[in-house]
């Protein structure tokens, strides 16, 4: 079984991201949730991203990076949006890294130097996603790492929600969910 560490989006830890973690629990994974906004849960994405502003996304980042210290090294770094930045740094960056799952977001690989060799990676977004598939160029950096590394996938879903798998936000979409955690659980086996 896996050990991960599972970073939660802009609106905070919330219920979705807990259930979420609680089902790669129920399979016999260990899974960690660090809280990188002290408690703090937003209604709305915007609010949660004014959240990180004022606090500084490097903090929050820096947190992320902070409470994997006292874990093992083999872990799996699993992050959903925001959350992909710490996750997508460790991986890339502290040696040991046995994979990495990164939802709605992908950084450009440069971002924290190169992909360790042999690290296994999934991205999953929604193929009409504006976060994903425009703004941040997210799709362009996951299609950019599945073209480098025979280890890496990409998983696009029909629609255009971006926290699509968060179970307690209105975005939810239970048959793309189903799809995102069968997909994870088979990645974690």
């Amino acid at each position: 079984m896996a050990e991960v560490v599972l970073y939660h989006h802009s609106q905070g830890l919330t219920d979705g991201v807990k259930a979420f973690a609680d089902e790669l629990r129920q399979a016999g994974h260990t899974v960690h949730t660090p809280d990188l906004y002290e408690g703090n849960t937003y209604a709305t994405l915007e609010e949660g991203m004014d959240y990180a502003r004022a606090t500084g996304f490097g903090v929050v980042a820096e947190r992320g990076v902070q409470a994997a210290q006292s874990l093992p090294s083999n872990v799996v770094y699993a992050g959903f949006s925001l959350g992909v930045v710490p996750a997508q740094q460790l991986a890339q960056t502290r040696p040991g890294a046995t994979g990495a799952l990164f939802y709605y977001s992908c950084l450009p690989v440069e971002e924290f130097g190169t992909w360790p060799d042999g690290v296994p990676v999934q991205v999953h977004g929604m193929d009409e996603d504006p976060f994903f598939t425009e703004e941040g160029g997210d799709l362009d950096a996951a299609r950019a790492l599945v073209a480098a590394n025979e280890n890496a996938e990409l998983f696009l879903y029909p629609g255009k929600e971006h926290l699509f798998a968060d179970s307690s936000l209105p975005g939810y979409d239970e048959s793309a969910a189903k799809l995102v955690l069968e997909r994870t659980l088979a990645f974690l086996a």
